[in-house]
Parts: structure tokens; C-alpha cells; sequence
């Protein structure tokens, strides 16, 4: 069959689904801020337990790490995920779930060359980026500190 691209957009237009945006965005923010607020409890609560300021945000971080992983290998992120949408991208869990979800999806191929292999599939390119960033920043702060 034949369309032209008209016909073609006017067929994908009929066939989207409409967008439910103020609900999404509200159910976006409303999860994203609650992962947010706990982070910040879980901070409040390391530094009550003696923990200087930067000790705190890395133990915060470690436990947030740490449960958005635990929660995407019992499949429970995923179903927060969908409720919230783009809210469960944005935390650091986010991060998290994005390691482990390829890890968990290609286990069937071994832990080599499926769990291992496929582990950092989406969330590789954050982290080489990220190194790459940070060596570009620490060579030009070494630079500008010389001159």
C-alpha cells in the first residue's frame, strides 16, 4: 500500500494515542519529589547519626543507589516507572534502575557475556561522559591554575 506522507502523518496522527500531559507531569513531580524528599530524609538522618556533611550525601547516595537497584531486581521500579513516568528518571535511582534493568534482561546469556556485558548498555555512555567531562575539567583547571 502506497501513501503519500500526508496521508502517512494523518494515519499516524489517527492512530497515537492523546497524551494525558497534566496528569503525567503531576504524577511526575509528585513521585519525583517524594524519591527527592526521601534522599533528603535519609541525609537528615546520616548526619543525625554523626556523620559530617559529605559523608552523609555519599551514605545517602550509596542507600538511594542501592534501593532503586533492589527495587528494579524485584520488579517493583518498573511499576513505579510506569505509573510516574519520566518522575523515576530524574533521581538518582533512576540511575540505578537503569544499570540494573539491562543486567537483569540478558541473565539468560550468562553472567560474561549477558549480566555483565549488558550492564551499563544505557547507562554507559553517562558514565564515559562523565569521566571524559571530568578530565577535560581537570586538565583545564591544572592549565588555568599554572597561568
Amino acid at each position: 500500500m502506497k501513501m503519500t506522507n500526508k496521508e502517512y502523518s494523518d494515519y499516524v496522527k489517527q492512530k497515537t494515542p492523546n497524551s494525558k500531559l497534566i496528569p503525567n507531569v503531576i504524577k511526575a513531580f509528585a513521585v519525583g519529589g517524594l524519591i527527592c524528599c526521601v534522599g533528603q530524609g535519609i541525609l537528615d538522618g546520616m548526619k543525625a547519626a554523626g556523620l559530617n556533611e559529605e559523608n552523609a550525601a555519599t551514605a545517602a547516595s550509596v542507600i538511594l543507589v542501592l534501593t532503586g537497584a533492589l527495587l528494579t531486581g524485584i520488579g517493583i521500579y518498573d511499576n513505579i516507572a510506569k505509573f510516574a513516568g519520566a518522575g523515576t528518571l530524574v533521581p538518582i535511582t533512576g540511575f540505578a534502575n537503569s544499570v540494573v534493568s539491562p543486567a537483569l534482561e540478558f541473565k539468560t546469556e550468562g553472567y560474561i557475556t549477558g549480566t555483565a556485558a549488558k550492564m551499563f548498555i544505557i547507562a554507559g555512555p553517562v558514565i564515559v561522559f562523565g569521566i571524559a567531562s571530568s578530565i577535560v575539567y581537570g586538565i583545564a583547571l591544572v592549565l588555568f591554575k599554572l597561568v
